[in-house]
């Protein structure tokens, strides 16, 4: 299928969630490849905007605005001005970098929604939802927290395990509670409205699954799980305080849900800019539902659904925007072969390594580039940031600028020399250079950075091996003329080094300029062997890179021990006291102590014991537990004395009607090991 011809592109990157600082997961992800491709297109002369902006509803802010004891707003606007400047610093080059707590956002996503609900594209259901009693709220999915169904983790999220990793609805948690006020929550009925996703079914398939197979395969095969199931309607309105007020009677207390405000966000913070200077970007709605414009989202994998199958819905329904062409999304960055975590401040923060490595922003930017998580999850080390640079940045890179500069001013006091008769070194070494342009423009086209990258530096090694080879010092001496056209072309590879890395690297392109005296290049240039003319006079060389030493990257890893040690000492503490119960709810629990005459794993489950209980009355008691994945070999634990509560309801898993519960104790290792007697008790013997 032909590629359409588009007079503009619209490119968003994934807004940051305003809760933290950016790391360099965010920025090998999603801010970094955007930002190379925005800037290549910029070279190209070709019509593009750059949107950005932080993402400050969502329940996350609220829990850290209640823990520090401040507003939500104190929140963001902390998080909004540390990313801002960041990115700035880094050298992003967004043309806009709004925020979604702005007005016009409030209005642009009101009326979004509002046009949804008059049309009749939403639908209104009313649902049960745990309410704390207490804080007399709703609470949303994080506000709650339990034991984990499946892996019987005692502290995870209403949404979700970060234990197991299971997607989890707040209902299925065993002892819910509320981390507002510790109490037991309750289910009660409240009204919402939802996006019918189901309905857009067959859209979708045929839309992405047809019609852009050319997707990237992660990206591809994610939509395609999700497409082989049956969509459900999603809430789009939630039980907040903080966030936009559903604009709908009778909606008081509820706010938009965050997944449904933010992307609209990339609408309003263009409105900003349209407004800000009509005459450079005329009307907002031309790069949003024209369709000579093509729209690309830049994403990480964990926003796939939201970017290919939500957001789609939302404009589809809304009926007047354009779908995105391409969501060329990344998988994740881990770090000295761990996942990064913000929790665990396992990470390295952008505003951090902006103060550690002053003027270094192209060497991080390289590195993360290098070592893009394109099609599957990759690693960032410190040793390898460091080899890099020095092998790359400072020994291929600047290493054969400095030779190039360095020798003119050395032979011809810095000006251009001519270009004489060309040796059949020469020709070999241009013909090397000839396709440079149409190696590099067909990799960014489909967004292959890390190798575009990669054929970028080609033309450093091309241009080392050649002064190499040619030896201008010795034959200076036999034949000035001949060094007049080893420098010339020296010279104008170096040249085309600046236009081919200034989607890369951009401080280090434009310090390059400096050098070369050149105030700008058009990609089109790119490839050309006459950049340079003849007299032209160069400025003074400086070093392009500089390496970087071991003591610096020692004390790096030793940040990243120090995080280390300082996590595993906070895992070997133990948890806060669950809240207080009285002593007659606790006499209703009958804890007793069972034999256990036999245990074997549950045929076609992964996490269930079945344990037969000798429990003292003569009949043998059959429980379940999900403990299997801390026993290897069941067979160990016949014989034990366990205690166990006897009282429970009996409950059918697996076909298996389980009566009772066996206690355990998770270690702060979070291996678990079931709670027996020290000496032996008989069965049926009670706790009390």
């Amino acid at each position: 299928m032909e590629q359409k011809k588009y007079k503009r592109t619209t490119v968003t990157s994934a807004l940051p969630y305003a809760n933290g600082g950016v790391h360099i997961g965010h920025l090998a992800g999603v801010y970094v490849p955007a930002d190379i491709y925005v800037r290549y297109l910029r070279l190209k002369k070709e019509d593009v905007m750059f949107v950005g902006g932080s993402d400050e509803h969502g329940v996350p802010i609220t829990i850290r605005a209640r823990k520090e004891g401040v507003t939500p707003q104190d929140i963001v606007d902390r998080y909004h001005k540390m990313i801002k400047d960041s990115f700035d610093e880094f050298g992003i080059s967004f043309d806009v970098y709004s925020r979604t707590t702005s007005e016009m956002h409030r209005k642009t996503a009101s009326e979004f929604f509002r046009k949804l609900y008059d049309e009749g594209k939403l639908t209104e259901e009313t649902t049960k939802q745990y309410y704390d009693e207490e804080a007399k709220q709703f609470l949303a999915d994080r506000y709650i927290t339990g034991e984990c169904p499946h892996c019987h983790n005692e502290g995870a999220y209403g949404d979700q395990c970060e234990k197991c990793g299971r997607d989890l609805d707040p209902t299925e948690l065993i002892n819910p509670r509320s981390t507002i006020s510790g109490s037991t929550p309750v289910l009660k009925e409240t009204k919402n409205w939802y996006l019918p996703l189901n309905e857009y079914q067959e859209w979708l398939k045929e839309w992405i699954l047809q019609q852009h197979k050319e997707w990237r395969p992660n990206v591809y095969g994610q939509c395609k799980s999700w497409l082989d199931m049956d969509l459900q309607p999603r809430a789009m309105t939630r039980d907040l305080n903080w966030g936009i007020p559903v604009p709908v009677e009778g909606a008081e207390g509820k706010v938009l849900y965050v997944w449904f405000d933010a992307p609209i966000g990339y609408v309003s913070n263009t409105k900003e800019l349209c407004e800000s200077n009509p005459q450079r970007w005329g009307e907002w709605t031309k790069w949003w539902q024209d369709e000579d414009t093509r729209l690309v989202h830049f994403i990480g994998k964990d926003n796939i659904v939201f970017h290919c199958i939500i957001f789609p819905v939302m404009m589809k329904a809304h009926g007047k925007y354009i779908m995105p062409d391409n969501v060329p999304a990344n998988e994740f960055l881990n770090l000295e072969n761990d996942k990064i975590s913000t929790s665990r401040n396992w990470a390295i923060w952008l505003h951090e390594y902006l103060r550690d490595f002053p003027g270094k922003q192209d060497v991080l930017r390289y590195v993360l580039t290098a070592n893009a998580p394109e099609t599957k999850d990759n690693n960032f080390t410190w040793r390898d940031f460091q080899e890099r640079n020095n092998n790359e940045l400072v020994a291929v890179y600047g290493n054969f600028v400095n030779r190039a500069l360095q020798l003119t001013k050395k032979y011809w006091n810095g000006v251009v020399p001519e270009c004489g008769e060309l040796s059949e070194t020469d020709r070999q070494t241009l013909d090397e250079f000839k396709d440079v342009k149409q190696k590099v423009e067909e990799l960014l086209d489909v967004f292959k950075f890390r190798d575009a990258q990669k054929e970028a530096m080609n033309l450093a090694r091309i241009g080392n091996r050649y002064i190499t080879e040619c030896e201008p010092w010795k034959v200076w001496k036999t034949d000035p003329k001949r060094v007049e056209t080893i420098l010339n072309i020296s010279l104008q590879l170096v040249a085309n080094l600046a236009i081919a890395f200034e989607p890369f690297l951009p401080f280090s392109s434009k310090k390059l300029r400096d050098m070369l005296n050149i105030t700008d290049f058009d990609w089109n240039q790119l490839g050309q062997t006459d950049l340079l003319k003849a007299g032209h006079q160069l400025a003074e060389p400086q070093l392009l890179f500089e390496k970087i030493e071991d003591d610096v990257i020692e004390a790096q890893l030793q940040r990243l021990e120090d995080i280390k040690k300082q996590n595993e000492a906070a895992q070997y503490k133990a948890k806060d006291v669950k809240p207080t119960v009285s002593f007659e709810d606790f006499e209703k629990l009958d804890i007793r102590v069972g034999l256990i005459k036999s245990c074997e794993k549950v045929k076609k489950s992964k996490k269930l014991l079945q344990f037969c209980i000798d429990d003292g009355t003569g009949t043998d008691r059959t429980i379940l537990s999900g403990i299997a994945q801390f026993y290897d070999n069941p067979q160990e634990l016949v014989g034990k004395r366990v205690l166990f509560v006897a009282n429970f309801a009996p409950r059918k898993m697996m076909g298996i009607e389980s009566q009772g519960m066996i206690l355990s104790a998770v270690d702060f290792d979070e291996t678990l090991s079931v709670v027996t007697t020290s000496r032996d008790v008989k069965p049926g013997s009670q706790v009390g």
